[in-house]
């Protein structure tokens, strides 16, 4: 396996609560601990924008500059691999007659037309506090949980998806209006049709992959059970029907939209298709639904789940991601602290991880980089 990706350099101008900051960093894990609202979660969510999306906290690009600034803010990162330095920049730039406020994305000083192009450089991974309820949460969470796990392997998921749901709002807006197009309808479904079934294969085959990768790793003395994974929904059904080619399916989606028009319009919204799907997880070996589980069970299978993700991914692509852990060691007992440690740096991939208590931390010694923050400043530790 080659060299993993490692950002070597982190800037940062007029994003939430940094002025300014200039961050040098090697290929070990950086730890950033300080006390709550510090700005700990800021820098894991400035990494997060070297993704294709909207980041960790799902933010929108206006919502993440500095209270106190102009409006502007900027992150940008030199990413070495190996002999290579690639030098990214993105942020939010006021429009020279400054009427208007645009995101800017640069690769080594060239203007990138889509996001998408971050994933030739960088995988990023990440897990929040705010996804600890993901098992007994909504079902919308668990899809859109998995549909990051599917773009980190696959560019251009993330603009189906976008795509399809445009289609879909579209579709939506018509069978409400009092005199229906149905050729503009005709138009909309079959590009439903073909996004929906592109999403959900593309969903079926990431999640076979990665229930295969888990029991793989299965061992009995893990310090993180593992999980069983399945996608479930009528949708599913239609993709599972064996020895159908993706036209074939295409066609039985479009006639299925086309029939339910009226049942639809009656319930305001489309019922069929991969937006109704659903992420079913397991605890392998109590062979229980995750959701029965304890909190703490729960945590430890998300962590097994995104290391086996973070596997695959290194499989697929050849370089290990980028992990962003939040608050990751603040539950976890010293056996599983250590395991993760262990984990990450069996990896091989630079890992982010927070943390309010530099003790947590402690077992890793000189093997991660150790800063504290406090209120836009970064100080080393080591």
């Amino acid at each position: 396996m080659a060299e993993a990706p490692y950002i070597s350099r982190l800037s940062l101008t007029g994003f939430r609560n940094y002025d300014h900051l200039s961050l040098t960093l090697d290929t070990r894990p950086v730890v950033l601990t300080g006390a709550n609202g510090a700005g700990k979660t800021n820098l894991l969510e400035a990494v997060s924008f070297l993704s294709p999306g909207r980041g960790l906290r799902r933010a929108a690009q206006d919502q993440v500059a500095r209270v106190s600034g102009d409006g502007q803010w900027a992150v940008s990162v030199d990413i070495s691999e190996g002999d290579e330095l690639t030098r990214i920049g993105i942020g939010l730039q006021t429009a020279a007659n400054g009427s208007e406020r645009s995101k800017r994305l640069r690769i080594n000083k060239a203007n990138a037309t889509s996001s998408e192009a971050l994933l030739e450089y960088l995988r990023v991974l990440w897990l929040t506090p705010a996804m600890d309820g993901l098992f007994t949460g909504p079902a919308g969470d668990r899809r859109r949980f998995l549909d990051r796990l599917v773009l980190a392997g696959d560019p251009g998921h993330g603009r189906r998806v976008s795509a399809y749901e445009k289609a879909l709002s579209g579709r939506n807006r018509l069978l409400d209006a009092p005199q229906r197009d149905g050729s503009w309808l005709d138009g909309l479904e079959s590009q439903i049709a073909e996004l929906g079934v592109a999403i959900g294969f593309a969903r079926q085959q990431l999640v076979e992959q990665l229930d295969a990768r888990l029991a793989a790793d299965q061992r009995p003395s893990d310090a993180f059970p593992s999980a069983v994974l399945a996608l479930s929904g009528p949708f599913e059904e239609l993709l599972s029907i064996p020895k159908r080619p993706a036209l074939e399916v295409e066609e039985s989606f479009r006639t299925l939209l086309r029939n339910n028009r009226r049942r639809d319009a009656a319930a305001g919204r489309t019922l069929d298709g991969p937006q109704r799907s659903d992420l079913l997880v397991r605890h392998r070996e109590k062979d229980m639904p995750a959701a029965l589980a304890s909190t703490g069970e729960q945590k430890a299978l998300l962590i097994g789940l995104v290391l086996a993700h973070a596997k695959l991914v290194s499989e697929i692509d050849g370089r290990s991601p980028v992990l962003l852990l939040d608050e990751i060691a603040a539950h976890l007992d010293p056996v599983r602290r250590a395991a993760l440690f262990d984990a990450l740096l069996a990896l091989g991939g630079q890992a982010w991880m927070t943390g309010t208590d530099p003790i947590l931390f402690e077992a890793l010694g000189d093997r991660a980089q150790q800063f504290r923050v406090d209120q836009g400043s970064v100080i080393s530790l080591n």
